[in-house]
């Protein structure tokens, strides 16, 4: 295992995905921290403003400088929300210097991205030069990597081994997806009030979701005749967590007892993706804190619907996680270096 110490600078720190990529970076054994960048002028040292990271970091923000970032470190992290990396990398993409990007910028096309981020994208030219990396099934010949959504992250894991195996029904695939409310990041509307949110069930953005291209997409790769999806996201009065339940039919008849090693075969090699015994269904709890995604499945006969259940830490797998799992993989380390992580469960 290549044991240099790898240095690394974050842009977009003060977001949830960027604290918590500081974080699980403390610990990570072959990782320095040296810069950290936000879009405010804040130069006070960051555990003035996060009390939790006194004693463990020394570090204040410093001006966003590109030329600055490439000569002192090997790699940076874009935490940043949507809209943002697209106007900021250019100079990172065409120096081939490695990012990993957080956000959404540079996981569609430009007219997909137009059309469900609603903002001017990246050149095409940029867009081309990305690479959208789910970490578990890593193949990357980019320098840029586009980590994946949470919701995606899920999803995708759910419906990989099938879609691998092309027996996915294309008019039979239904999502019903469910984030803990720091999934919706730390910008403050009614929606994430504590009285709406707090003993509180709703769905919202149905049909709209900005992670439904990208699954698609992914899908699409697997299995080239999906061309849609039905996809619903709901909230959960909780802080962290995804549970997706994915409802879908065939292209073939198969037994329960086929259906559940194929999942098997699939993950066997893959350390953070558990499949549950037959029928038997994870539940967040078992997986938050974590860098693990857990899934099940139970298929009923009558019906012929396969429903399998995916969970997910949102934090984790689904942002900051997974980048250093991509990071891991970019730089030939094993890719559970600085993530094996047992779940908080109480």
């Amino acid at each position: 295992m290549n044991k240099k110490i790898i240095n690394v600078a974050i842009v977009g720190v003060t977001g949830y995905g960027g604290l918590e990529l500081l974080r699980l970076l403390h610990n990570h054994p072959t990782v320095h921290v040296v810069s950290i960048h936000n879009t405010s002028n804040d130069s006070e040292d960051i555990s003035v403003s996060y009390p939790h990271l006194q004693s463990m970091y020394k570090i204040a923000p410093t001006p966003f400088d590109p030329l600055h970032i490439m000569q002192s470190t090997d790699l940076v992290f874009f935490a940043t929300s949507s809209g943002v990396s697209k106007d900021l990398v250019q100079l990172f993409i065409e120096a081939n210097f490695p990012v990993i990007d957080l956000s959404g910028d540079f996981r569609l096309n430009a007219p997909d991205y137009e059309v469900w981020y609603k903002k001017t994208p990246a050149p095409q030219s940029l867009l081309d030069q990305a690479n959208y990396s789910l970490a578990d099934f890593y193949q990357n010949d980019s320098h840029y990597i586009a980590n994946p959504g949470c919701y995606a992250t899920a999803t995708l894991l759910a419906l990989a081994p099938l879609a691998q195996q092309q027996l996915l029904d294309q008019e039979n695939i239904v999502i019903d997806a469910k984030s803990g409310l720091s999934g919706a990041g730390k910008s403050l509307n009614l929606s994430s009030h504590f009285v709406n949110v707090n003993e509180n069930f709703s769905m919202y953005k149905p049909n709209h979701h900005q992670h439904i291209p990208e699954i698609t997409q992914q899908l699409k790769h697997w299995q080239s005749n999906i061309d849609h999806i039905q996809f619903t996201t709901s909230l959960l009065p909780i802080n962290r967590g995804i549970f997706v339940s994915a409802y879908v039919k065939l292209t073939k008849q198969l037994s329960a007892d086929t259906l559940q090693k194929i999942f098997e075969d699939t993950y066997k090699n893959k350390p953070f993706v558990r499949v549950m015994p037959k029928d038997q269904l994870p539940d967040i709890k078992q997986v938050v804190g974590t860098n693990f995604a857990d899934i099940g499945l139970t298929y009923n006969p009558n019906t012929k619907y396969l429903t399998i259940v995916s969970v997910i830490d949102n934090m984790i797998k689904g942002a900051a996680g997974q980048a250093i799992q991509n990071m891991n993989h970019l730089f030939n380390l094993d890719e559970t270096t600085g993530l094996q992580l047992i779940a908080q469960y109480a």
